[in-house]
């Protein structure tokens, strides 16, 4: 069961023996040994209170509902406490810290305190392990490890030389690549001295030690002064260890940066849960990723409210989701529900198909307004009075009583299925006040029977009729005549003549719905019975969601809570935003804070040099990205025809098979030189091609529409001008392609490139 990290005031559990401050020139080797082994045991102490931990967890849940008063209360119990153990065992394998801060010692607050005594409180002179959890002990004990949410750990992402926030030392550990958390994984760490009033250097501010063979200690992070160097206070010298794991070969699900993350990245994550955000964010500047952290840090500051109603996050397409599906069981968060828009609003089967200009009106905001006015029209004054028999005798309301019930009802516009019973109770209200003026109180079980009565079902039935979502939407799209009534002065007739369907079905069970139906379907869904509501929801790639798709996620969010993911120039739907502003309006959050990343970590400055050179040809006020990575490589290679294109990109790949790291062939749909055409090339090379949702494999052959949210250390861009061509947002899906490439990009063409 997880266990909040401690108030301040709380003393940290012991952290080994501390060494001598050491800057990057006086670290001898036996004190980086020494250390090494100290951390190294620590950790093996963390891990064995781990174990303790998951054990405990276990007995609580056959022990732990022996102490409820109630059934109900040992129900609730049961489930929080299997909840918390399944989560615990389903940790997955890995480090259990990945930093350390050292506050600087003092006199508390008083006048004897040095500044980073003062500004470190009641952590003062305390030394914490930072990692993806909390371990300790025992639930009342000092943790051995801070989880990286909990407030005191918020040092470790901003703290810097011109604002050490009481941290005289930030430590960072150097893991080996994929390690499960052994001992000997732990390779090398690096301390940053951050108080300027540390007494072994006034004034000196840096790295201590990278691990062995590594880049040299303040050497340059991404760029120079890059990743770790320093908080908000200013510029300081980059963080090798930072800068590897950054770096370090994409192969496989989307990690976690719980380690990496950078102070406006924590800026976005911390920002509270009544907060909607929207993250414009440039390629590889970690937009999904602190979307994701986001809802960890919610899950664990808000548990109550967010747990209770769940939390979803919502991604373009399965590929996204599989490739992100492991990065919140890593920060210890599971029971969240990772889906696509279409699998959420997905009522029937999609056996149909849609033209453009057809879906383009259906997904259209006005599509709202008709759908409302159509559903809303079945709604009908009474065309008698209504006599209700009990007993002997006939209970009797005068048709103008039974109009206006229908009239002071619809002018409250509840949602459909209530206001249908609204009728019902008010017309069994009317009868109740004339039975007791008549003979007294009537008990519920009369009201009941006269709330079930046939008379009255009759009258509910002919002024508020029960009705499904498919029959509203199948004979708007079927019937002229009422689509006519619905959409007039809204849509225009050609508009109108693209909705109708072809050749109406002979009951709307038989219909074959499209996509874009779905959203329609959702829609009147909605205002049949509103749904129940997510406590949080992140929705990634949100640049290309249609207007009625944000209104179904508006749905969705019981407190209109929302964290809003994406970049205007990667829109690729017809329908795809031009301005955030219109777009949060949709999702009912005009007020959300629109927070910019355009600072990249991911992509080096080689390839953003190159898509930026397509933002002036997209219709969208971005600003150009940059990179903190100076590293990267970008070739182009002109084949004579498709034949050549192929041959190259086989040989491309060949070559970069031979380096470390993961290789994506991205390619236009269809097509000579489309991903099915070369994923048959690759295989009969012998390069064994994989499709993009085997993630664990180094070579991946997938088409344009696919590549979106996903990474790769070499991508292989084919046919450019093919890509651009096929679609109309084409420009924004190459942008999206060229921007996969995390450190070397081929471009293979035969016709002429678009940048």
């Amino acid at each position: 069961m997880r266990a909040l990290d401690p108030d301040p005031g709380l003393r940290a559990a012991p952290a080994p023996d501390r060494l001598p401050d050491c800057h990057p020139d006086h670290f001898p080797d036996h004190a980086l040994d020494r250390a090494l082994r100290q951390e190294r045991a620590y950790h093996d102490a963390c891990r064995d209170a781990l174990a303790a931990m998951i054990d405990g967890a276990q007995e609580q849940v056959v022990t732990g509902v022996d102490v409820s008063a109630s059934g109900a209360d040992a129900e609730v119990l049961g489930r929080r406490f299997r909840g918390d153990a399944k989560t615990m065992r389903e940790l997955p394998p890995g480090p259990l810290f990945f930093g350390r801060l050292d506050f600087a010692s003092g006199a508390g607050a008083g006048a004897g305190a040095g500044a980073g005594a003062r500004d470190a409180g009641d952590h003062a002179g305390q030394s914490y392990h930072v990692g993806r959890l909390r371990i300790t002990e025992h639930p009342a004990s000092p943790p051995l490890v801070v989880d990286w949410r909990a407030p005191v750990a918020r040092a470790f992402y901003q703290a810097g030389p011109r604002d050490p926030q009481g941290v005289r030392v930030r430590r960072r550990f150097g893991w080996a690549p994929g390690s499960a958390g052994e001992p000997g994984d732990l390779t090398g760490l690096e301390d940053e001295h951050l108080d300027a009033t540390d007494e072994s250097e006034p004034g000196r501010a840096g790295p201590g030690r990278a691990e062995p063979g590594g880049a040299e200690p303040g050497g340059a992070g991404p760029g120079g002064a890059g990743p770790g160097g320093a908080g908000p206070g200013g510029a300081g010298p980059g963080s090798a260890i930072l800068a590897g794991e950054i770096e370090r070969p994409r192969v496989g699900p989307m990690r976690d940066i719980a380690a990496t993350i950078q102070p406006d990245q924590d800026d976005l994550v911390r920002r509270d849960l009544g907060t909607s955000l929207c993250v414009q964010g440039a390629p590889g500047t970690g937009k999904t990723a602190v979307g994701l952290h986001r809802a960890a840090y919610l899950l664990y500051t808000h548990p109550q409210r967010v747990q209770r109603n769940g939390l979803l996050v919502l991604g373009p397409n399965r590929t996204f989701l599989s490739y992100i599906s492991e990065v919140l069981p890593s920060l210890g968060e599971g029971g969240v529900r990772q889906s696509t828009v279409v699998d959420e609003i997905a009522r029937q089967p999609v056996r149909g198909t849609d033209g453009e200009g057809t879906a383009v009106v259906k997904h259209d905001a006005r599509m709202a307004r008709v759908l409302h006015r159509a559903l809303y029209a079945r709604v009908r004054p009474p065309a008698d009075s209504l006599a209700v028999p009990d007993g002997s005798y006939r209970w009797r309301i005068g048709r103008a009583e039974l109009e206006r019930i229908v009239e002071d009802v619809r002018a409250e516009e509840p949602p459909y299925a209530v206001g249908r019973e609204r009728v019902r109770t008010r017309a069994v209200r009317l009868i109740q006040e004339q039975a007791e003026r008549r003979s007294g109180a009537r008990p519920q079980a009369w009201l009941q029977r006269i709330g079930r009565s046939r008379p009255v079902g009759a009258f509910v039935d002919e002024v508020w009729p029960k009705v499904t979502p498919e029959q509203v939407v199948a004979e708007l799209l079927a019937d002229a005549e009422v689509l006519g009534r619905s959409a007039d002065g809204v849509l225009d007739a050609e508009e109108q003549r693209r909705l109708l369907w072809p050749r109406a079905p002979r009951s709307y069970r038989s219909a074959r719905w499209s996509a874009a139906d779905l959203v329609l379907l959702d829609e009147v869904a909605g205002l049949i019975e509103h749904p129940q509501g997510y406590g949080h929801v992140v929705v990634d790639e949100a640049q290309d969601l249609s207007p009625m798709e944000c209104r179904a996620i508006a749905r969705r969010s019981a407190y209109g809570s929302l964290t809003v993911l994406g970049d205007l120039a990667q829109g690729t739907t017809p329908w795809a935003a031009r301005a955030w502003p219109v777009l949060l309006g949709h999702l009912g959050r005009p007020d959300a804070v629109l927070a910019p990343l355009t600072v990249g970590f991911r992509v080096p400055a080689a390839v953003v040099e190159v898509t930026n050179r397509l933002l002036a040809a997209l219709d969208v006020d971005v600003p150009p990205a940059r990179s903190l990575r100076a590293d990267g490589q970008v070739r182009t290679e002109e084949a004579a025809d498709g034949a050549g294109v192929v041959d190259a990109t086989v040989r491309l790949v060949r070559e970069a098979l031979s380096r470390e790291g993961s290789v994506g062939v991205i390619a236009p749909d269809e097509g000579p030189v489309g991903a099915a055409a070369l994923h048959a090339a690759l295989a009969a090379a012998g390069l064994a091609p994989a499709s993009p949702d085997q993630l664990g494999a180094r070579l991946a052959v997938l088409p344009a529409t696919l590549a979106k949210g996903l990474e790769y250390d070499h991508v292989v861009a084919v046919e450019p001008a093919a890509v651009v061509g096929a679609e109309r947002r084409g420009l924004e899906r190459l942008y999206v392609v060229l921007t996969r490439a995390v450190s070397r990009l081929d471009v293979v063409h035969s016709l002429p490139l678009p940048f």
